[in-house]
């Protein structure tokens, strides 16, 4: 997923960063390369700090291009946070370039992992990426044990990633599918 976030992170920082006279131009790529870590370090320890629900949020809606977007906004304020201490770029200059390139980049991403014409980027991939590759036994564990638990939205007896982003949507969200298969 990495390769794919770098590769979108180019794609839309030509106005972002390569036209921003804010960015010094020697320092075009290593910002874009900084940006990419920063996106991937900051959904990482999103999962980590158990913010699942927003970014679950994120990937069932069309919301990952809005600045209002929890998610987005969190990335935003690391990415411009780490661009200004290790670039010298001043708040209003580093706030810009996230500003602009963030949204972008996550629609892109969403969108990509969305659909099922591209198979170059999946939802599963994402989720190992920023699960440090754990996402796998989460969904092993929920195809598992989920029906058990009245996880198997669609009827087929399985429990699969179209039954988790069901019942994400679902009222209760994610709070709700997690008590279900908790207990609770």
């Amino acid at each position: 997923m990495f390769e794919q976030l770098t590769e979108l992170v180019k794609q839309y920082g030509g106005e972002a960063v390569v036209n921003n006279s804010a960015v010094p131009n020697e320092q075009n790529d290593a910002v874009m390369s900084e940006a990419s870590s920063s996106i991937i370090d900051g959904l990482k320890s999103m999962v980590a700090n158990g913010n699942i629900s927003e970014l679950a949020e994120m990937f069932q809606g069309n919301n990952a291009g809005n600045n209002s977007n929890p998610v987005v906004k969190n990335l935003i304020e690391q990415v411009s946070g780490n661009l200004g201490s290790k670039f010298g770029l001043s708040s209003e200059a580093s706030t810009g370039v996230a500003n602009n390139l963030i949204p972008q980049v996550l629609e892109s991403l969403i969108n990509k992992a969305k659909n099922p014409n591209d198979s170059s980027l999946n939802i599963q991939d994402i989720i190992n990426s920023i699960s440090g590759g754990n996402g796998g036994s989460l969904m092993d564990a929920v195809s598992k044990y989920g029906g058990q638990f009245g996880l198997d939205q669609d009827g087929d007896g399985k429990v699969g990633m179209s039954d988790v982003t069901a019942a994400v949507s679902k009222k209760g969200g994610l709070g709700g599918l997690l008590g279900r298969l908790f207990g609770k």
